[in-house]
């Protein structure tokens, strides 16, 4: 693997240069916001290199599953501030819940199942492709949470009108629901599309690069984007199944924003 010295690395920089001169330009007004991306990209990158190579070294069951729970908690939070529009106490905890059983069940079937993982805990396997699970999980919660919200608010009329006619909340939802899911899972399907002609994904570049097979290097990437479908489908479903429910009373009301 060829390493990449300091000044290649800042040379690599030149691309944001060449960001900002465009964005001078043509008068976009994303200059700070470019820079600051950038630099907290940098130092999250360069620390999280560094705890990774410590405990890569020193590996140990509490510390990686410590370090799971922490994406999917930051995952959690990251899903609050995304969303627009308030969210109710029952629908942070649906949230919470989704995205941590979902992402995690995807998890544990994958290391103890696809990969056969031994030990369980080796933090080789087990973080790279936690994030990349969770990652996808978040934004798949997130987009299909925001459709949800947004059709239940749009469409409360028709919904109520559903009720009225004899529907119950299930049947009355259900073209909301089915649209958030669907909302959730597109961008995974599309990159599933031009995966191998488009694009060579991350994970296989990588391991190319590394001096991997590509024949191995590819395998690895089916079996960690059909992980990622699965993680992505289970907390989604949770999410926009369980979501629902909370803007319903117990006798199937409909309930004002201020109720919920």
């Amino acid at each position: 693997m060829i390493d990449i010295e300091l000044w290649r690395m800042l040379a690599a920089y030149g691309f944001v240069v060449l960001v900002l001169f465009i964005f001078q330009w043509r008068g976009i007004a994303r200059k700070t916001q470019l820079i600051v991306a950038t630099l907290r990209m940098t130092i999250q990158l360069m620390i999280a290199g560094y705890v990774l190579a410590y405990i890569f070294e020193h590996p140990h069951p509490l510390v990686v599953v410590g370090v799971v729970l922490g994406m999917v908690a930051f995952a959690i939070g990251t899903i609050y501030r995304r969303l627009d529009g308030p969210l109710s106490l029952r629908l942070k905890r649906v949230i919470a819940l989704s995205m941590a059983s979902g992402s995690i069940l995807a998890l544990v079937y994958f290391l103890g199942v696809v990969l056969h993982v031994t030990p369980w805990f080796e933090p080789r396997y087990v973080l790279p492709i936690a994030g990349m699970m969770i990652g996808n999980a978040m934004t798949g919660v997130t987009l299909g949470m925001q459709s949800l919200m947004t059709a239940m608010d749009e469409s409360r009329d028709t919904i109520e009108g559903s009720l009225m006619l004899g529907a119950t909340p299930e049947r009355a939802v259900k073209p909301y629901v089915d649209r958030a899911f669907d909302a959730a899972v597109l961008p995974t399907l599309n990159s599933f599309i031009g995966m191998g002609i488009v694009f060579l994904p991350g994970l296989m570049t990588g391991q190319i690069i590394a001096g991997a097979n590509p024949v191995t290097a590819i395998q690895y990437q089916i079996v960690t984007m059909l992980g990622v479908l699965g993680g992505v489908a289970m907390s989604v479903i949770l999410a926009t199944q369980l979501g629902y429910r909370t803007y319903f009373s117990k006798d199937a009301r409909l309930l004002r924003p201020d109720e919920r």
